[in-house]
């Protein structure tokens, strides 16, 4: 018996990353996964990998940043499976850069997929959650809990999950549904294997958050999730579940 037999796990961002390694380990351990992702061809691969295991999967191409495209992919999941009982939001953007360069079209986007998609899939989700006593596990990031040089928008869009988590779980406290994030550090990614920051930074104002370990593998978060969402984490609701090597105990 797998911790998530009969149950139906949506995972945006699931083509790549945390998302993929998070399909994997939920299907390991019984769940039905949708996939929701901008990048079909990464979401087919993880639905070969899915079925390889034995497990159900469907897929759904679609923009995070969209409220209409979020809501029709979590009506489809629950219209196809009957039922919805995890809804993991890990799909996110990040880059650096100096405040001045900010531009307006990098700052919309930025907090169009990082803090709008989550609230749209959340928004989609909690009734169908409330129904089956699900679960919302929300991807924030260490950086939602410290100031960050030559990342200003990132850290803005983090902090708003991490208190967009803690809101959702005050206004949902007395209905049967579990409200919570996870905070990772560094995470061998293909957003952070891509990650731009100017040249020009002091590196004295960034030493401070690089931390004394190695970055995580996506399977190390995948299994921290997977436990937040499963019934051994029950009495979890409104925590932040910090996984960054002690990079903020300090």
């Amino acid at each position: 018996m797998g911790r998530f037999d009969g149950r139906v796990a949506f995972l945006t961002g699931a083509a790549s990353g945390i998302g993929r390694a998070t399909a994997l380990r939920m299907a390991e351990d019984g769940a039905v996964v949708v996939g929701f992702d901008r990048d079909g061809d990464g979401l087919a691969e993880v639905a070969g990998l899915v079925e390889a295991l034995g497990a159900t999967v469907s897929t759904i191409v679609g923009d995070v940043s969209d409220r209409d495209e979020c809501h029709a992919a979590v009506d489809h999941a629950v219209a196809t499976h009957g039922r919805l009982d995890i809804l993991a939001n890990i799909a996110g953007v990040a880059w650096g850069e100096h405040v001045a360069d900010v531009t307006a079209e990098g700052w919309n986007r930025m907090l169009a997929i990082n803090v709008s998609g989550v609230f749209w899939c959340c928004q989609a989700a909690l009734p169908h959650l409330v129904e089956t006593r699900g679960n919302i596990v929300n991807i924030a990031s260490n950086a939602g809990l410290m100031g960050q040089a030559y990342t200003v928008a990132y850290s803005t869009t983090k902090g708003a999950v991490v208190n967009m988590t803690r809101a959702l779980a005050m206004e949902f406290a007395k209905e049967p549904v579990r409200i919570n994030a996870v905070a990772p550090g560094g995470v061998v990614t293909s957003m952070t294997r891509n990650y731009s920051m100017p040249d020009d930074v002091d590196f004295s104002l960034v030493r401070p958050y690089m931390g004394f370990r190695e970055m995580a593998d996506p399977a190390e978060l995948a299994n921290v999730i997977a436990f937040v969402a499963s019934d051994e984490a029950s009495r979890m609701h409104g925590a932040i579940v910090s996984v960054d090597g002690g990079l903020t105990a300090g």
